[in-house]
């Protein structure tokens, strides 16, 4: 026997929503509102956090390498002085305090080169590929102090000995220009640090949860700085010694890279 079915048009159920008016579709329209508000605020906060997560990075490289200058011009003037003590104590000849000036600067000059980020190194070995022998340097200074024409092999010894002290005095000194240029920029690399510590502390303060703030701002930023280095060390792999162009894109690029690893992850 069939079924009993109301009349009724074909196709309907009684238990259907309310239809808006004005539209064909058998179904409620969504509530009205803003579209594209929220990936355009996670789209916001992102690079937000990545122009903080460089700033990190390059507040962290001219910091380290200014400091990095500044412990160099000091133990380039102490390892002089010390040098001009055992010679007025007649341990040294003037020509041998050369020789180890020379080397003093050489050897304070790698360890200052490791103990700076890739950025720094690169640039030193720009400005400075490699040290001067002691002939010459014998030869730069006979021409400065006696001209041209000058002859060292002809020199007395008391002209010698004023050559050689003069290699020992520059052992002590470092380029002016760039002293001064590198104490610049390790100001600025300190306000840069403490504007982005600034910044994550109001992030943190104004934070709902805190604790997460907290975490979430200290992952960004140091992946920022360790990407940084790392970015700048392979790319002075793959560019090699004296390449500061390159290593410097490479740093920004590594942090860069980073931060936005992290932050994409902990935003999944």
């Amino acid at each position: 026997m069939a079924g009993v079915k109301d009349n009724g048009p074909v196709g309907t159920s009684t238990n259907q929503p309310v239809v808006d008016g004005g539209t064909l579709a058998r179904s409620a329209s969504p509530q009205p509102g803003s579209l594209g508000v929220h990936n355009d605020q996670q789209d916001f906060e992102a690079a937000f956090n990545l122009l903080q997560a460089e700033m990190a990075n390059v507040a962290f490289i001219a910091t380290i390498d200014g400091a990095a200058r500044a412990r160099y011009d000091q133990l380039a003037r102490d390892f002089r002085d010390n040098i001009y003590a055992r010679v007025r104590a007649g341990k040294l000849t003037w020509r041998e305090a050369a020789e180890q000036a020379r080397e003093m600067r050489d050897d304070v000059m790698k360890l200052i080169r490791r103990r700076s980020t890739p950025v720094g190194r690169s640039v030193a070995e720009w400005l400075k590929p490699k040290s001067p022998t002691l002939n010459e340097l014998v030869a730069r200074k006979t021409i400065e102090l006696f001209g041209r024409d000058a002859n060292f092999a002809r020199l007395t010894a008391e002209q010698q000995n004023r050559i050689y002290a003069s290699i020992v005095e520059s052992a002590g000194k470092s380029n002016p220009r760039i002293t001064a240029r590198m104490r610049t920029v390790s100001r600025a690399g300190r306000g840069l640090l403490v504007l982005s510590l600034g910044i994550s502390v109001y992030t943190v303060a104004t934070a709902d949860d805190k604790a997460e703030a907290a975490i979430h701002e200290g992952a960004v930023t140091g992946a920022g700085i360790a990407g940084g280095a790392a970015g700048g060390a392979l790319a002075g792999l793959a560019c090699g010694p004296g390449a500061p162009v390159c290593v410097t894109i490479g740093a920004f690029v590594g942090g860069a890279a980073a931060a936005m690893g992290v932050d994409f992850f902990w935003g999944n």
